[in-house]
């Protein structure tokens, strides 16, 4: 904040782009597992978004209460660059930084978009402080005053006490997270995916007979990874004989993660298949959001004469889906997200909104095995236990599998890389916190406020600069 105050428009920008490129590679790194070109090709996308940032904010600091327009600059772009382009990226945001800290109490109030800005009205608040201190002391004791403020009022008013007594006297299911895991190095399913389907299974029936012989409860709904399969499992006999050999033996729905043949012969779908003991999988989720360069080739019409190697490890492209409701799982409202659907706001908040009563995450982080993503994105998923009031069960392929509860608590997480299950009596909650009715609205105030402000400081630059542009005419 300070360096970009009486700084050019241009410097601003080079000052804005060198911070993104330095934290954009850096955060998403684990993105090489993937492969170096897309780690390469995203993360300036991203650093091109806080070089904007910056330029606003190199406006906005000569307008009065500049701490405050400039965190409305920043989650103006936060929701920008998560929206556009090819889907956005939010894996950057502020928001997921603040889940051990006080800030993340705010997450049920004013959700994720909300405690970016709070976030970055401290940085702002400390900057002030920092200037009002070289230049009027007196003032440097308000800032002060201010910066203490912003940063214990989550201590002072507890406002995660909102959910705290939500699951108290609450009807509840019993689910059972299956972590199967992915023999060898354990960062390539797609050359074991047989094994690893037949892992599910077999740790799907060895839970039954625990639960015959009165070691664990009969779990209402079994909790399948992302790619459990990564086979068609309406086309691979095997496939389809595994997962029914499980389904009967457990009794109870279990949700499959399944890669499943798209409409046409060079696509493809991530789902979420409700596998009932008949065979029926009427209910079913599609991911929202696949990953450009990872499980889709952005342009690929336009690219196809380059003979990069990137097409040929994608040859199908993965459609994106549309629900936004929750899958009917024996009654349970299920709010179903698959990987990186857990970082954007309309996959889970449509969800929530529209009944879900509990939060699945399905999700396959073997590639990135040994690497910080799969922290990064069971962090997320504590969010967004915080930020709905629900209990988060997460299910992977190798880790990490757990239980959130909704005041972000991990209540169970399996150790990576084990054949392992989680057991949890999970409340179905229907109440809505604030941020799931209000949050949207917080992020289109806030946004429209940074949009605001920038216009309104570069007119009033543009008028200090007319007289002086007038004069070396005349």
């Amino acid at each position: 904040m300070l360096l970009l105050q009486r700084v050019s428009l241009r410097h601003a920008f080079l000052l804005g782009l060198l911070f993104g490129l330095g934290y954009a590679l850096t955060l998403t790194a684990w993105m090489q597992a993937v492969g170096t070109d897309a780690w390469l090709l995203l993360s300036p996308v991203v650093a091109a978004y806080y070089a904007l940032a910056a330029v606003g904010i190199a406006l906005v600091w000569r307008l009065r209460g500049w701490p405050w327009w400039t965190a409305c600059v920043w989650v103006a772009v936060e929701t920008a660059m998560s929206t556009w382009p090819l889907g956005g990226f939010p894996w950057t945001r502020l928001a997921w930084a603040a889940v051990d800290t006080p800030f993340a109490l705010w997450l049920p109030w004013v959700g994720a978009t909300g405690v970016s800005f709070l976030v970055a009205l401290t940085g702002t608040t400390l900057a002030w402080v920092v200037r009002e201190g070289k230049a009027r002391p007196p003032g440097a004791v308000v800032a002060i005053v201010a910066a203490l403020l912003v940063g214990s009022a989550p201590v002072l008013f507890r406002p995660d006490s909102l959910t705290s007594s939500w699951e108290a006297d609450l009807p509840t299911v019993t689910v059972a997270a299956v972590q199967g895991d992915v023999p060898g190095a354990g960062n390539d399913l797609v050359a074991v995916h047989e094994q690893v389907t037949e892992n599910h299974v077999q740790a799907t029936v060895d839970l039954a007979q625990r639960v015959e012989s009165g070691a664990v409860p009969q779990p209402d709904i079994v909790l399948w990874p992302e790619n459990s399969t990564a086979v068609d499992p309406f086309r691979d006999a095997q496939t389809n004989s595994g997962i029914s050999r499980a389904v009967a033996a457990i009794g109870v729905p279990v949700l499959v993660g399944a890669i499943v043949d798209g409409p046409r012969p060079d696509a493809v779908l991530n789902q979420g298949l409700v596998w009932l003991p008949d065979g029926s999988t009427e209910e079913r989720y599609t991911k929202r959001h696949p990953v450009p360069f990872g499980e889709y080739v952005p342009f690929r019409s336009q690219l196809s004469g380059l003979k990069i190697g990137r097409l040929d490890m994608i040859p199908r492209d993965m459609i994106a889906g549309t629900r936004t409701r929750p899958l009917d799982i024996a009654g349970t409202r299920v709010v179903d997200l698959i990987c990186f659907d857990v970082a954007f706001d309309d996959s889970v908040i449509a969800q929530v909104q529209n009944g879900g009563q509990m939060v699945t995450v399905q999700t396959s982080n073997a590639t990135f095995t040994g690497t910080s993503q799969l922290q990064q994105q069971f962090t997320i998923s504590r969010a967004r236990a915080m930020e709905t009031g629900r209990t988060v069960v997460v299910a992977s392929t190798n880790g990490l599998s757990g239980v959130i509860g909704p005041d972000g608590t991990v209540r169970d997480q399996l150790a990576p890389r084990t054949t392992d299950i989680a057991v949890a009596q999970v409340p179905l909650v229907d109440a809505q916190t604030p941020a799931v009715r209000y949050g949207r609205l917080i992020g289109q105030v806030l946004s429209l406020a940074g949009v605001a402000a920038v216009i309104t400081a570069a007119a009033a630059a543009a008028r200090r600069r007319l007289p002086r542009l007038r004069r070396l005419r005349g």
